[in-house]
């Protein structure tokens, strides 16, 4: 797993997951597995996926790298509290997962709670596995 400022302002942890180290073949099997892992997390509640390669593929002006064969959004929210309005800003959370031809790499953006950041690391890293 790796740490970063992506565009030099934005959190992010990101992890490249080699086709031969998973047992998922696609974008959308990748989904379903986060998609288990929030269904059986007691405080995770799903919200949505989003495709996010389909929608800029749409576009008449939209970019997509080459390398970059599928890309989806998994969509929930972890909210214990709301302690100030301003928390919404950060909420809901999203893991990105990308195709490429031998990977896939899967990201998010810094949580400020570490029991969450904690748990999709650990979702993340289960792909491995899985």
């Amino acid at each position: 797993m790796k740490q970063s400022l992506f565009m030099e302002k934005y959190p992010v942890y990101s992890l490249q997951v080699e086709k031969a180290e998973t047992g998922k073949q696609s974008v959308e099997e990748i989904i379903e597995y986060f998609r288990q892992r929030i269904d059986e997390h007691p405080v995770a509640r799903f919200i949505a996926v989003f495709d996010h390669y389909s929608h800029t593929r749409a576009l008449d002006d939209g970019f997509i790298d080459d390398e970059i064969l599928d890309a989806r959004d998994i969509i929930f929210c972890f909210g214990l509290a709301i302690p100030a309005p301003e928390v919404m800003a950060v909420r809901p959370r999203s893991i990105g997962v990308v195709e490429r031809e031998n990977d896939f790499v899967i990201s998010f953006m810094e949580a400020p709670m570490p029991m969450v950041n904690s748990a999709m690391e650990s979702w993340a890293r289960g792909l491995k596995c899985a």
